[in-house]
């Protein structure tokens, strides 16, 4: 690797629960990047947000799976199995919308889903409208593109993250919880950083959410959001009712903003991390959108 940056021990990955998934590879500009690949069938594309990994997404992509669809989630610069740069710079909007394109672009995706959530948003859904015809549905779960104020919600979670030099990330995933989470899936968010020295990515992404006209990305993120307002394809709008970073209002935003989307749909029960909350529901509501759609 010519960055400077951690990789984590394959063995701080094993025995994690539900997680069958077989770890694929891509090198990317000196860093090894992560993906998930599993499936066969129209190709669904998993962005997950922060501090999260694609072990967010393992049992709806068990749904996905079964139901006889190809679905690749992959591990930005900093997250789950890929490499993580030590250095805070590294971290940016436009950096990290090129490593997702690269693992698109490497499995020669057309016509895909997108299924996006926290940060995922700004990543996938600009890569739905700046590469046509890699993706043509859309399925938006709990984010945002930052064009308006900020939740308080939101705001608080900025300030914590600023104030801990070591993001306690269980800790972080612990006050998010709904639903019980069993011990073993909090550690498992936590496996992907052995110390301090790993955690730059998510230290650093709630520091780069555009809160003024004039911060590094805002400008993308307007041109995605216009954009969006010319999409015809088919699109979900799914958000949970107990998340305090993106409440419903949000929700109903996403929904009359995209031409494509139907009414504003709902999982009561669950927060920010919806598909660790009501995976399964995630998993089938995203079945019924696909199949409907098809």
């Amino acid at each position: 690797m010519s960055l400077d940056a951690r990789r984590t021990p394959e063995e701080r990955f094993a025995g994690l629960p539900d997680f069958p998934f077989a770890p694929h590879y891509l090198e990317w500009e000196g860093l090894r990047l992560h993906y998930l690949d599993e499936g066969c069938g129209a190709p669904v594309v998993l962005f997950h947000g922060e501090p999260t990994w694609c072990f967010l997404y393992r049992r709806v992509a068990g749904a996905l799976v079964a139901a006889g669809y190809r679905v690749i989630a992959p591990d930005y610069p900093g997250f789950g199995r890929s490499d993580k740069p030590v250095d805070p710079a590294f971290y940016t909007y436009d950096r990290h919308t090129a490593a997702a394109a690269a693992i698109v672009e490497h499995l020669g995706l057309e016509g895909a889903t997108a299924v996006v959530q926290d940060w995922g948003g700004p990543i996938g859904l600009r890569l739905a409208v700046e590469r046509a015809g890699w993706f043509t549905r859309l399925a938006v779960l709990n984010t945002s593109l930052f064009t308006g104020p900020p939740a308080e919600g939101f705001l608080r979670w900025r300030a914590f993250a600023s104030r801990r030099e070591d993001l306690p990330v269980g800790e972080v995933m612990r006050r998010s919880m709904v639903t019980p989470w069993d011990e073993a899936v909090v550690a498992a968010y936590e496996a992907p950083f052995p110390d301090a020295s790993y955690k730059a990515g998510v230290q650093r992404f709630p520091q780069i959410v555009p809160l003024s006209p004039t911060d590094p990305g805002a400008s993308e993120m307007r041109r995605v959001e216009s954009a969006l307002a010319a999409w015809t394809g088919p699109a979900l709008v799914l958000f949970s009712t107990a998340d305090p970073i993106f409440p419903v209002e949000v929700g109903r935003r996403w929904a009359a903003a995209i031409p494509g989307a139907g009414p504003l749909e709902t999982i009561e029960g669950a927060g920010h991390f919806l598909q660790e909350d009501r995976g399964d529901e995630v998993g089938s509501r995203l079945v019924a959108f696909l199949r409907r759609t098809d």
